[in-house]
């Protein structure tokens, strides 16, 4: 039985296997983004240094039960809230607060480098989301049109403050997560689809009128507030060769870099390609030219195992609270790896959105260390809420 098991037994060991390629992957990806010479330092020991970070923030993570995130959910959510407020608080020029590319996103704290607040949050937001969702299906046992509109109400009141507080400094990639994260929650919530229907068809529409608009009624946009770069960042995404000069040069460089790969790739530091920001946002490039199209599809793969597993995961859970976590976990790192994948191969726009376990960042990596963390708790501690479940039958 599930109680008489030992915790190596309980230890999720082919998603720590699944981390290990990725921290294996990073490393090498990382060493032959830094042979074009932009850069002066080598990233690889702070890359090894945030997994062994990652990895102790995994074991505390683990550490703690699933009911006793949930019992603290408003405190870590509050916790989150709290700290992106202190981006705007804080004057800069007590030199705390960071701003890169015009984004209010960083903490600068001497000796421990830049942290970003944001990739935290994200994890505390799906707390809070699954808290929210479960208290009110442990309220309203009837499902009725009003209580999914009251559940509704209480997911966009959860989401509005953090959303509102990352599109302030702006942050327009990171908002995306959070909304692809609350999009998700509410399709596995079990709302009506007479309610979310509607709601995602009218947002469907509404966003290819904008995007209709932004490519033949850019004045009438402009009296609402949108400049000029709006514009350049979607003519550079649906045409960056007429824009190469400025806003669609990353874009072509990344395309330039991935097509020289070909099938095979030129091998480990065989670069020949330019791309900036080559071991963050666009790492893809480095694999894609590098290991050719094998090797980036080998990524691809480890990519869907990894998030198979954790569905495997999700569907074996009983508590409500851990598969809601569970499945909001996914949606952010499903997310994560479309749009950094999309956006290096012209499917999707650019957008500052890493490579979930590659690219280097330290706020990056320990904020989805953070969420595994919680996977790994889910599974570790499964034994005692599926029994707890059989007894309340």
């Amino acid at each position: 039985m599930n109680i008489d098991k030992k915790p190596v037994d309980r230890f999720d060991w082919p998603l720590a296997f699944i981390l290990l390629l990725f921290g294996v992957i990073s490393i090498i990806a990382i060493a032959s983004a830094q042979t074009t010479g932009q850069y002066s330092i080598n990233f690889i020991p702070s890359q090894i240094q945030w997994y062994a970070v990652g990895a102790v923030i995994i074991a505390v993570t683990m550490y703690l039960e699933p009911e006793q995130y949930k019992k603290a959910a408003w405190i870590i959510y509050g916790g989150g809230i709290f700290i992106l407020a202190m981006l705007f608080i804080l004057p800069e020029s007590m030199e705390l607060v960071a701003r890169r590319n015009g984004a209010k996103s960083w903490f600068h704290l001497p000796g421990l480098g830049s942290i970003q607040p944001a990739e935290f949050m994200k994890t505390f937001f799906i707390i809070g989301m699954a808290r929210t969702i479960t208290k009110h299906h442990e309220r309203y046992l009837e499902k009725t049109l009003k209580t999914d509109f009251l559940l509704l109400g209480k997911i966009a009141a959860v989401f509005a403050l953090p959303f509102l507080f990352i599109m302030l400094q702006p942050d327009l990639g990171t908002g995306l997560v959070f909304i692809a994260i609350t999009v998700a929650l509410i399709i596995v919530a079990g709302i009506t689809w007479r309610i979310i229907l509607p709601i995602f068809i009218g947002t469907a529409a509404l966003g290819g009128t904008l995007l209709w608009m932004a490519l033949y009624a850019q004045e009438f946009l402009a009296k609402f507030g949108f400049k000029p770069y709006h514009f350049e960042r979607i003519y550079s995404w649906l045409d960056p060769y007429s824009y190469a000069s400025n806003e669609g040069r990353h874009l072509i460089t990344s395309l330039n870099a991935i097509g020289s790969g070909e099938i095979f790739g030129k091998g480990f530091k065989g670069r020949e390609v330019y791309v900036a920001e080559s071991h963050t946002d666009f790492i893809f490039s480095v694999i894609g030219e590098d290991w050719g199209f094998i090797g980036a599809s080998l990524v691809i793969c480890l990519y869907f195992f990894l998030i198979y597993h954790m569905t495997k995961i999700t569907l074996e859970l009983k508590d409500p609270f851990s598969t809601y976590l569970c499945a909001g976990i996914i949606a952010m790192l499903t997310f994560h790896v479309f749009e950094n994948i999309g956006m290096t191969t012209q499917l999707l726009p650019i957008t500052g959105i890493p490579l979930p376990f590659i690219s280097y960042g330290g706020s990056s990596l320990m904020g989805n260390m953070l969420a595994i963390g919680l996977v790994f708790s889910m599974k570790f501690h499964h034994r005692t809420y599926m029994f707890s479940s059989e007894d309340e039958e």
